[in-house]
């Protein structure tokens, strides 16, 4: 299985609410799959409110 492409202004908005959330050093160093189901639901859940609304 190959992996999607990302929307580059969806990927914007996933690092700014990582960055809110202290996440952006660990996604820099590691990786997006360095982080617990908990920190990604966190990211998840603000990138799915902040689209939603705008």
């Amino acid at each position: 299985m190959g992996k999607k492409k990302e929307d580059p202004e969806i990927l914007a908005i996933k690092l700014e609410v990582a960055t809110e959330l202290g996440l952006l050093d660990k996604i820099e160093q590691c990786g997006w799959g360095a982080l617990s189901s908990a920190e990604s639901g966190k990211i998840g859940g603000l990138l799915a409110r902040r689209l939603k609304s705008g």
